[in-house]
């Protein structure tokens, strides 16, 4: 008795592309994703939950389902995104060290104010500071009696104060303006990198339960296969008789 063929062979149709491929290269539609249906169906309203998809296509429209919960068109996609999927199909790392690239645009007055914001901003500075203004009043008010630079109330210390006000709030203002800068392209950089591990994190998934329907069709064939192994032997049985 001529041997049936293996059920691994068999070839269906995908209700996308009306090709007939093995079913090891299909999924059964009831098992696809709601989200990717409700793309699927955009281009496919006769779309049936008893069908197959080929994994060419499922793919295809996983991607688009990726770029609908971005909300937008490919071509649409800002920059950030967009740099995202190029390195996603590229295979390439999104990871860098941004402050080495930022430290590389800096000019020479940009870094002259951080410096001097962050030595105005420290326990050194105060100390200093604090150890002029004691040597000044302390040298003026020994030196009362004999004619003082800036005697009491101390009027020369109060406009070097004031200037020293004057220059240093705006050193510190354009430190802090570096700073908001830097702190935007680690937010932009932070979020291009969180935007590709969800994408990864997503298609993991999809791999995962395509892993495990494929598994599934694998049992199912196997078992198949016993039921024909043991339709044959109880024939050849009742044949024997």
């Amino acid at each position: 008795m001529k041997d049936t063929p293996p059920v691994l062979e068999k070839a269906v149709e995908c209700q996308i592309c009306h090709e007939k491929r093995p079913l090891s290269e299909m999924l059964p539609a009831e098992l696809v994703r709601d989200s990717i249906v409700e793309t699927i169906m955009l281009d496919h309203p006769d779309w049936k939950p008893g069908g197959f998809i080929c994994t060419a296509d499922l793919k295809k429209y996983r991607l688009q389902n990726m770029l609908a919960g971005l909300g937008k068109d490919p071509d649409k996609l800002p920059p950030a995104a967009q740099d995202v999927l190029k390195s996603m199909g590229e295979q390439k790392f999104l990871s860098r060290n941004v402050d080495e690239d930022i430290e590389k645009v800096y000019t020479f007055g940009e870094r002259l104010a951080d410096r001097i914001a962050e030595f105005g901003g420290s326990w050194k500075f105060l100390i200093i500071f604090g150890a002029i203004l004691l040597c000044w009043i302390s040298v003026n008010t020994v030196a009362l009696l004999r004619r003082p630079f800036d005697p009491f109330p101390f009027i020369l210390l109060n406009l070097v104060l004031s200037c020293l006000a004057a220059i240093q709030a705006p050193v510190i203002m354009m430190s802090q303006n570096r700073q908001e800068a830097k702190d935007r392209v680690r937010a932009e950089h932070d979020y291009r990198v969180n935007l590709k591990a969800e994408i990864e994190i997503q298609q993991l998934h999809e791999k995962m339960d395509h892993y495990l329907v494929h598994q599934w069709q694998r049992l199912i064939e196997i078992q198949n296969t016993q039921l024909e192994m043991m339709n044959r032997l109880l024939k050849d049985a009742d044949e024997k008789k």
